[in-house]
């Protein structure tokens, strides 16, 4: 063979090598270009709870292979949805995180097995001055009205979780500044059926009232003894004379008094009044002093 040609193959060869090295070496430290989707994240911080508005979605891209498996990749899969746990700003979407149902709270996904929520309305003086937030730990009184005998106060529930204040479900929460708070809220608290029955039935058999606690405290008060007027003030029901006189009420351990309340017959009349001394005589004399005369009357 020619010796010029097999020169020109060699030569070809060796730029074809060189040229195969380069291709592979540029594949590999080369930078990769990826395929990027769209995703839904979140716009801000939200809350559990929270229903989406489409000012609260936002879309990303991330790489097609990080993509989460229940991933939502367009806005009407999240729009209206509630949020059945909280979420980061930039955080995307995925169906697991989206309460079972709609709704404006949407909590009830995240009630814990054997637990109800049942609502009782509560005022600042009836709710620690309005201290009471989502999460907080109380203890729930019951005071029954009537007569100073029939009225008491006592612990039914102690160290129970409120769930929310009205609508607001996470302390914290931000409050449109233009709606009034209404006097009258109402406070759901988690509770266990039997805790349910007893609640409902002390809501409407008198009045609730809710004792701020520290989280912590995790103590159970043993004594169930109720307050009652009579632990306010004994006097009143020893039925002393002191306290009688002090409140300006009768006399129950007189006779005569008892007799007048049960019977209905008229008090008793008073003694009559101790008759007067005749006035005593009265000396007259007439004095005369020239042509002046003057009576002088001595008694």
């Amino acid at each position: 063979m020619d010796r010029q040609k097999m020169l020109m193959i060699f030569v070809g060869a060796w730029i074809s090598a060189a040229l195969l090295t380069w291709l592979v070496y540029a594949k590999a430290a080369g930078p990769r270009t990826e395929k990027l989707s769209d995703v839904i994240a979140a716009s801000r911080d939200m809350p559990a709870g929270t229903r989406l508005k489409k000012t609260d979605l936002r879309k990303i891209k991330i790489a097609e292979k990080d993509m989460p498996r229940m991933a939502i990749t367009d806005e009407a899969g999240a729009l209206d949805q509630t949020l059945l746990h909280p979420i980061n700003a930039n955080e995307t979407f995925a169906r697991n995180k989206f309460a079972s149902m709609g709704g404006a709270e949407g909590l009830s996904a995240t009630i814990e097995n054997g637990k109800r929520a049942l609502s009782v309305p509560v005022t600042d003086a009836t709710g620690a001055g309005g201290l009471i937030q989502p999460r907080s730990h109380v203890d729930v009184l019951f005071t029954r009205t009537g007569s100073m005998r029939e009225a008491l106060t006592t612990t039914i529930l102690q160290d129970i979780i409120v769930l929310s204040i009205g609508r607001l479900t996470e302390a914290g929460q931000a409050v449109d500044a233009r709606v009034t708070r209404p006097l009258t809220q109402a406070a759901t608290l988690l509770v266990t059926p039997e805790e349910a029955k007893k609640l409902e039935l002390a809501k409407n058999q008198g009045k609730i009232s809710l004792a701020l606690r520290n989280p912590l405290d995790k103590s159970v008060a043993e004594s169930s003894e109720a307050a009652t007027a009579e632990s306010i003030d004994p006097e009143m029901f020893a039925g002393s004379a002191k306290y009688a006189r002090r409140m300006n009420m009768p006399n129950i351990r007189d006779n005569g008094v008892w007799n007048q309340l049960t019977s209905g017959a008229p008090a008793p009349a008073k003694a009559k009044e101790e008759k007067k001394e005749p006035p005593k005589p009265r000396v007259v004399i007439d004095v005369y002093r020239g042509d002046k005369h003057v009576q002088e009357i001595f008694q």
